[in-house]
């Protein structure tokens, strides 16, 4: 028997501490390899850590709500042999051995491989599966990636020969011919999130087995503003303030709009756009089968709209540095999602290489794993431009502030019927307004004009993208 205990691992580049949000186990409880123990909040995500080992839990070193540095012990396990644990899966653990010079020795090579594995799984998952979490599935368990939850079959997205397959298309699950209407199938928990997000499960086609309604069905059929909403209003709190402690997530908010704010001259420009061609594009799109089961929305036209006009003026999508300046020759797309943790900024990397339709995939699966608070620190690292379309909360417009590194970042407000001079008759067209803010020290005025209107352009023209 073995006493062996598990360092708070870095799970992204440069962290440097995490905060234990929730334990999974207690002393006294039997966990297997791969096991999630635990959940961390950094700076950028809430992550899951497995365990590095199979045996019995003696003692959770660090409590829920405290802030731990990097290779900090959090949990001691006592093991049935003295082999080294497998630190394959994301995760490895201290050995309390012998003397002190091999304990020291063993500590410091064996955090080491802990960082680095870690790291390694972190960066490589994909969102090539999706799992349905325990309440979802009645076969829950199985070993567990980080930040993929903790149940549920594995369902490919791909077809055999590799080209990818979003779950719920014609081809993946074929609609049954009945005579009659078609009973809703679909699990309590499913039913109540569709409640929670607004979402009429008459109208949803299932992705599952026999036509069963999934979580990424019901998301799929939400607004991108229910899904962010506060569900239910809280009840009044008794006291006349609250203290919360600046950390976490919020912290590195904070931290990272005011650097944004005072190191990056912000220049904003804005303009109105008959956005009527691209409602009707959306619509045709909507009911394309070539889109069948993902959603489309003016947020897909607007991210390729943000492409085009960025091979047009390609200083945008630059990275300003105290010796030089850095223009990238692929755009790693950020999308702005407000989530119930606070904002996340995860990126579509080459966006530029994408079709229409494996954007549309991408912004969907994007915003999916930020409401589910699965947004890993590589999917918000290395962003070169970005959106946020503030128009999902029904604002006509803002001014956003860059994310740090960034040359810009372009709004789309909510797009409204309004009246609008055409052929020199007032008519009700679908209008909006886009526009966005840049490093001043990057563009000047004539290329941040000509970037917007581009953007514009397209809006009220969809066909340019055809060029």
């Amino acid at each position: 028997m073995t006493d062996m205990t598990f360092p708070l691992p870095d799970v992204g580049e440069g962290l440097t501490e995490a905060e234990i949000v929730t334990w999974h186990v207690a002393p006294g409880d039997a966990v297997e390899l791969n096991q999630v123990i635990c959940e961390i909040e950094t700076a950028k995500s809430l992550v899951e850590l497995p365990s590095p080992f199979t045996g019995t839990v003696t003692e959770l070193i660090a409590a829920v709500g405290e802030t731990v540095p990097v290779g900090e012990p959090i949990l001691r396990v006592r093991t049935g042999d003295a082999a080294e644990p497998d630190v394959r899966d994301g995760a490895g653990a201290v050995g309390e051995v012998g003397d002190d010079a091999a304990a020291a020795a063993g500590d410091t090579e064996t955090r080491e491989a802990v960082a680095d594995a870690a790291a390694s799984v972190t960066h490589e998952t994909e969102t090539e599966t999706e799992t349905e979490t325990a309440a979802e599935s009645d076969d829950a368990g199985g070993a567990v990636l980080v930040g993929y939850g903790t149940g549920g079959a594995v369902k490919s997205r791909r077809r055999h020969g590799g080209e990818p397959l979003l779950t719920g298309s014609p081809i993946h699950q074929a609609p049954i011919p009945v005579a009659e209407a078609s009973p809703i199938i679909a699990k309590p928990p499913i039913r109540k999130l569709a409640k929670d997000l607004g979402v009429d499960l008459s109208g949803v086609n299932g992705s599952g087995i026999a036509g069963e309604i999934l979580r990424d069905d019901v998301v799929r059929n939400a607004t991108q503003a229910s899904l962010f909403r506060n569900i239910s209003t809280p009840e009044a709190s008794p006291a006349r303030e609250e203290r919360v402690p600046l950390k976490g997530m919020r912290k590195q908010i904070a931290k990272a709009m005011v650097e944004s704010a005072f190191e990056a001259p912000h220049v904003s420009v804005f303009t109105e756009v008959d956005a009527t061609r691209t409602m009707e594009f959306v619509k045709r799109l909507k009911s394309s089968t070539d889109f069948a089961g993902v959603k489309v929305s003016p947020l897909l036209i607007f991210a390729k709209a943000m492409l085009w006009a960025v091979r047009r003026s390609p200083e945008v999508n630059s990275t300003f540095t105290e010796t030089e300046i850095i223009r990238h020759h692929f755009v790693n797309l950020g999308i702005a999602a407000a989530t119930p943790r606070g904002l996340v900024v995860p990126n579509i990397k080459d966006a530029q290489d994408l079709s229409l339709l494996d954007l549309a995939r991408a912004i969907e699966q994007l915003t999916i794993t930020a409401r589910d608070g699965r947004t890993q620190p590589a999917e918000m690292q290395h962003g070169t431009i970005t959106i946020t379309n503030i128009g999902v909360f029904g604002m006509d417009f803002g001014t956003p502030i860059l994310n740090p590194g960034e040359c810009g970042i372009m709004a789309m407000g909510t797009i409204r019927e309004k009246p609008w001079v055409v052929d020199g008759e007032v008519r009700p067209r679908m209008v909006t307004t886009v526009g966005g803010s840049f490093d001043h020290r990057i563009v000047d005025g004539d290329v941040v004009s000509r970037f917007v209107a581009d953007v514009a352009s397209v809006l009220e023209e969809p066909a340019l993208l055809l060029d």
